[in-house]
């Protein structure tokens, strides 16, 4: 049996293999009336991560996006690379990139 050096599994700088970004803002979720509508690319993406019944929940709500400014569907923030998680109604993003598939909403 070989013995295993805990102390080699760390990196030398002392930094985590795979660190979570730094919330930038937290930003509250509310429900709509009426559901905004999502890409089909953004539900086709979240098929296997997100239950139908959760994602049905989920097209009913919508975050104010920091980033862009505007009103942005859940589904489309949950999809962003700035999302790191939500928490009791509160979604933690990192405020780096906007979201890949917002799309305007025209008023």
């Amino acid at each position: 049996m070989t013995e295993f050096d805990i102390t080699s599994a760390v990196k030398p700088s002392g930094e985590d293999v795979m660190s979570i970004p730094t919330t930038r803002f937290n930003v509250s979720i509310y429900l709509l009336d009426e559901p905004i509508k999502v890409s089909k690319e953004v539900t086709g993406e979240l098929k296997g991560v997100v239950s139908g019944k959760m994602m049905g929940r989920m097209k009913k709500e919508a975050v104010k996006c920091p980033v862009v400014a505007d009103e942005v569907p859940f589904l489309v923030c949950f999809a962003c690379p700035s999302f790191i998680r939500r928490v009791k109604g509160v979604v933690h993003c990192a405020g780096l990139q906007p979201p890949a598939h917002y799309v305007p909403r025209k008023k």
